[in-house]
């Protein structure tokens, strides 16, 4: 009869635990996301909580979300100065494109001399 007792309570506490063993393994993105100031901390619980009801299929995509922004470089994007570059030419052939019609209608305006 005790060993009965002593197994219902073993199944309980396997049961409680596992139950919050879950919970507590899912807080895991929020809690990484709180720890590097995260922009989106409240999206990242939330989305954790619906894991839970969607057998753990977005809980993988939840922790790459919260561990790649990082407070000291952001996204991790970094400018390589070739996007600045490129602008600077984008700007530089507007220029030439705007004298080019300048020169143009001076042309057509100054009056050709036939020899």
């Amino acid at each position: 009869m005790f060993l009965d007792y002593f197994a219902l309570g073993v199944l309980f506490f396997m049961v409680l635990t596992l139950f919050y063993g879950v919970i507590a393994i899912h807080d895991i993105p929020h809690l990484l996301a709180k720890a590097r100031n995260h922009p989106h901390q409240d999206a990242i619980h939330v989305a954790g909580w619906v894991s839970l009801f969607t057998l753990h299929a977005i809980w993988p995509f939840l922790f790459i979300w919260a561990t790649i922004y990082r407070e000291d470089r952001g996204w991790g994007i970094q400018p390589s100065g070739k996007l600045q570059a490129e602008v600077e030419a984008n700007a530089e052939v507007a220029v030439l494109q705007a004298r080019v019609v300048e020169l143009e209608l001076q042309l057509k305006q100054e009056p050709r001399e036939t020899v």
